[in-house]
């Protein structure tokens, strides 16, 4: 739990330090960086969407890919899951800043909490820490979070802190399960778990931008159908 713990800390401190700045920043300057921000958050997610959706790539992991964001959309939505962590937002919004109603406080914490849970560093350093104590992954991944807390609250404001309890339970539950999961999850699944990420990262990114207004959090369970697909196809002789 070291390296999730870490990745916490530098969340926080982001966010802390990021809050401070932001408020001596102004309207314009925020804009930009959050227009800064979800260009490079889409170029991650382009990153980690080619790893299964770029041309030559064997087919069975793309198809498992898409297969878990459409059945996985259509489970987010009859479930209302972007709905659901929207009102937990909201409700934390009433209960740590009453009277701002901007909604950038359930904005800060609902974009964040996906944008640092969802991705390759994610998954494999959790799985690195849990079985062998190896927490360089993760170590990689709290400064990237740390920056992006910085400049997410700057924008956002105190939403982004709360993130840092995202990050302590997922990251905390993969870290605790990697005993049970390290043997069930093969590359192919996890690059089919990834490229899976990286479209709702691509779509988080277009988000920030207001191109469009896609309920991201409902395609959550796209990551843990990808896997369960590649089996399927692999059963069925898929290539």
């Amino acid at each position: 739990m070291i390296g999730t713990l870490l990745n916490t800390a530098t969340v926080v401190v982001g966010a802390l330090v990021g809050r401070f700045l932001g408020r001596k920043l102004p309207a314009r300057v925020q804009e930009t960086q959050m227009a800064a921000i979800g260009l490079v958050t889409m170029v991650l997610g382009v990153q980690n969407a080619l790893g299964v959706f770029a041309p030559g790539h064997p087919p069975r992991e793309f198809l498992a890919a898409l297969l878990a964001l459409l059945v996985g959309g259509w489970i987010g939505e009859a479930l209302r899951l972007d709905d659901g962590i929207q009102a937990l937002g909201r409700r934390a919004e009433a209960r740590f800043a009453p009277g701002d109603d901007s909604g950038n406080f359930a904005r800060g914490f609902v974009t964040t909490s996906i944008l640092f849970c969802v991705g390759p560093l994610t998954i494999l350093g959790c799985l690195d820490d849990g079985l062998r104590g190896d927490i360089t992954k993760l170590a990689i991944k709290s400064v990237l979070d740390g920056v992006s807390a910085a400049a997410f609250a700057a924008a956002l404001g105190w939403g982004v802190l709360l993130s840092a309890g995202t990050v302590l339970a997922v990251q905390g539950a993969l870290t605790l399960g990697a005993g049970l999961l390290r043997p069930l999850l093969t590359e192919g699944m996890i690059a089919a778990m990834t490229a899976a990420g990286g479209v709702m990262l691509l779509g988080l990114g277009l988000n920030l931008l207001g191109v469009t207004k896609t309920r991201i959090a409902s395609l959550l369970p796209a990551l843990v159908l990808a896997p369960l697909f590649l089996l399927l196809l692999r059963a069925a002789g898929t290539r």
